[in-house]
């Protein structure tokens, strides 16, 4: 197909990516619907906020320890093998927490349906993002196409974002206080079935990697391409390589990671300190569409990055993105009196978040081999989901102290207190280049 194309066009035209795509957003809408789905449905069942918030954090912390663990299952063993049981288990206990809110079940009960929901639950967007890399692994420009499919689950991400609080708010009050609670089981059951069922795109599971020449007088093999166990660290290449087993230990991931985790504080931050700057202006109409102008924004900086290839390092875009978020948050303490101002600089400043995420996962595809690939997309979720829980704890001690402006100063200190991590990333990860 001519360069000329459309990289999306060219994207889609690949056997399989349509299918494994739309059906993976499908089962990623829960991720946007179960938070304020779990605190609507609480506070209507118990008439209670604060049983509701902790229930949600109670569900969020299982969910984020659980996360690179199914990772790295799902690399060693394959998606569908390890995908399928737990996805069953996923929606037996989503409907079992939705049924008991439902008849308001004891306290107790809930909380611990709400851990056993929460240690079910896998990223579907690392298992997306590993299958667009081995699917494009040996097609012609693979690197600049994963660039566009990158930068399209990012976009899908932003839809889902936006969506998914807007359905589960209309459910809750147009349908049934605990209608949302049920959508997502059907997206999680429907999308996720067939997204394992897609197996011709599955990245090849490291046990199946195995060289079955191996010999008596050779090491038992372990991995893809000849790799052999040496130690509880890593296993052993012929060609000399040592691949360690945990993403973690590569050079560059803790860095990128603990960039994640504090440059994630700002988005709940934002959101907080708009909500509390809205509330004080009595518009509360307009939160939602306060809040989704980022989101829009977002999206669009996805699919404008997804039709482009930056020259240069990924660690030098991510530096300029984070830069330009961060003045971007200045001026959104500037402008937070005005909200139609504030909503234009929201898009704007957006623009440059769906391809800082991008970036990040394009940086982890360069820093971990492929077998390890899932594992190392899911710890930039777990980050994220860290640094969203941390960021909201510390705005909301702020906005306690100091008020809507005071805590509208967090998400640039965050983003700018970020920069001097990633150039540590950068230049950590340049002392070690893994050969590809």
């Amino acid at each position: 197909m001519s360069a000329s194309v459309s990289p999306y066009r060219r994207l889609f035209a690949l056997s399989g990516t349509k299918s494994f795509c739309i059906s993976a957003a499908v089962a990623r809408l829960p991720m946007s619907m179960l938070d304020l789905g779990i605190i609507l449905a609480l506070n209507h069942a118990y008439g209670a906020w604060t049983l509701a918030g902790i229930m949600n954090t109670v569900y969020v912390l299982s969910m984020s320890c659980v996360t690179p663990l199914y990772a790295k299952a799902f690399d060693r063993f394959g998606q569908a093998r390890v995908g399928r049981p737990t996805l069953a288990l996923q929606v037996v206990f989503m409907l079992a927490f939705a049924l008991a809110v439902w008849l308001r079940a004891p306290v107790a009960l809930m909380f611990a349906l709400a851990v056993l929901m929460g240690v079910t639950q896998f990223s579907f967007g690392a298992l997306v993002r590993a299958r667009w890399a081995y699917t494009l692994r040996d097609v012609r420009d693979g690197e600049s196409l994963l660039n566009t499919a990158y930068a399209t689950e990012a976009a899908i991400d932003e839809v889902v974002f936006i969506l998914g609080p807007m359905l589960t708010a209309w459910l809750a009050t147009s349908v049934h206080p605990v209608a949302q609670l049920f959508v997502p089981i059907a997206a999680a059951a429907i999308g996720g079935a067939v997204f394992f069922s897609l197996r011709s795109t599955q990245p090849r599971p490291v046990v199946e990697m195995v060289d079955t020449t191996a010999t008596s007088d050779v090491p038992p093999v372990d991995g893809a391409d000849g790799i052999v166990t040496s130690d509880a660290d890593g296993v052993d290449c012929p060609d000399g390589r040592h691949i360690k087993r945990s993403a973690l230990l590569y050079r560059g991931m803790l860095p990128l990671i603990a960039v994640f985790v504090v440059f994630n504080m700002s988005f709940t931050a934002v959101d907080v300190s708009i909500t509390a700057a809205v509330k004080s202006m009595g518009a509360e109409r307009f939160l939602g569409l306060q809040l989704a102008m980022y989101a829009v924004g977002s999206c669009i900086g996805a699919l404008i990055f997804g039709s482009r290839r930056l020259r240069g390092s990924h660690w030098a875009h991510m530096v300029l993105f984070m830069s330009l978020l961060t003045v971007g948050f200045v001026l959104f303490r500037v402008t937070m009196d005005n909200l139609v101002v504030l909503a234009i600089v929201e898009v704007l400043t957006g623009l440059n978040v769906s391809p800082l995420f991008t970036t990040g996962s394009l940086i982890v595809r360069g820093l971990v081999p492929s077998e390890s690939l899932t594992e190392g997309l899911s710890w930039l979720t777990t980050a994220g989901t860290a640094g969203g829980a941390i960021g909201s704890s510390v705005a909301g001690m702020v906005l306690d102290v100091f008020g809507a402006h005071g805590g509208m100063t967090l998400p640039a200190l965050f983003t700018a207190a970020a920069i001097p991590l990633t150039l540590y990333g950068w230049l950590s990860s340049r002392r070690h280049v893994m050969p590809r």
